[in-house]
């Protein structure tokens, strides 16, 4: 399969700016942007502050407050040519405005919120078809998306899991995703609300994938769909299941405990690199701020 073109930089999130599937709640009294450096990544990567980004707002329940956050935060460092799709359904993705618009802008960037919206309302479209082609085939094209749109960038995503009941099976709830990224799978808010049980458990259950735990203001970003570098303030944990020699999930009942042996874990902050073709840790991506473009791969 040949290797996108495109970048993909996925971010942890600070609030959901939706619903919180653990409680139910609805944020709208803290509608926090995640830290201005990582915005400032994502305006560099899509060639500065004159690029034009599409803000998809169709994750969260409160969209109109979303998308006026993400102006405002844009607006902060120098970015007036920001536009918000506040897609509702499946008949709002099919509209010709929202075609064209996705067919002439520099990124999109998918809010927090809900990531099954946002596969049930795009997945099989045509606005899906025509982001993906893009980002497959153009190089100066990113599709950035913060909590719930960076869970929902791979091909398997976690949809539902609380985490004080992610080390029983079947607690852990996975779907197929928008599928921008194969073989691994993100979760996000990470340290915050204590995910690491129901990411090991989802390895443990697609042990071939590589997990992508995002803390907050800190992201990944992902270049040939294989070279992802750490961005932002916090933690990001690489979870690899491919070396697992004893895994009892096949053979218990749903609400027992899960047992995994041999689980790799790599902590990566700022600067720090993984492969996951390859399945390595790099601790020097960066070199002087710029990334290196060559990886040396043993």
């Amino acid at each position: 399969m040949q290797a996108p073109k495109g970048k993909l930089i996925a971010i942890g999130g600070a609030e959901d700016k939706g619903t919180n599937l653990e409680t139910g709640e609805i944020h709208r009294n803290n509608l926090n942007f995640f830290e201005l450096g990582i915005l400032r990544r994502v305006v560099q990567e899509t060639g500065g502050t004159n690029a034009r980004i599409e803000v998809i707002t169709t994750a969260s329940m409160i969209p109109v407050e979303v998308g006026e956050n993400y102006l405002s935060a844009f607006g902060k460092i120098g970015c007036s040519n920001i536009g918000v799709m506040n897609i509702r359904n499946r008949t709002d993705a099919a509209a010709e405005e929202y075609i064209d618009r996705i067919k002439k802008c520099d990124a999109v960037m998918f809010s927090g919120g809900n990531q099954m919206r946002l596969t049930s309302t795009f997945g099989g479209t045509e606005f899906l078809s025509i982001i993906m082609d893009r980002f497959k085939n153009e190089s100066d094209f990113v599709v950035a998306g913060t909590s719930a749109g960076a869970m929902a960038m791979s091909n398997t995503m976690i949809y539902e899991g609380n985490a004080t009941r992610a080390h029983l099976k079947g607690e852990v709830k996975i779907t197929t995703g928008l599928g921008f990224m194969f073989d691994v799978i993100f979760d996000s808010h990470f340290e915050k609300r204590g995910r690491f049980g129901r990411l090991a458990q989802a390895i443990a259950t697609n042990p071939s994938c590589i997990g992508i735990g995002l803390g907050e203001d800190t992201g990944m970003l992902i270049t040939e769909g294989n070279i992802m570098e750490a961005i932002g303030s916090g933690l990001v944990m690489i979870v690899d299941g491919h070396d697992i020699l004893h895994s009892n999930i096949a053979d218990i009942p749903d609400g027992n405990p899960i047992s995994i042996e041999n689980l790799k874990v790599h902590f990566c902050e700022n600067g720090n690199g993984y492969l996951v073709k390859e399945r390595k840790f790099v601790p020097e991506l960066q070199s002087g701020g710029v990334v290196k473009k060559q990886v040396d791969v043993e």
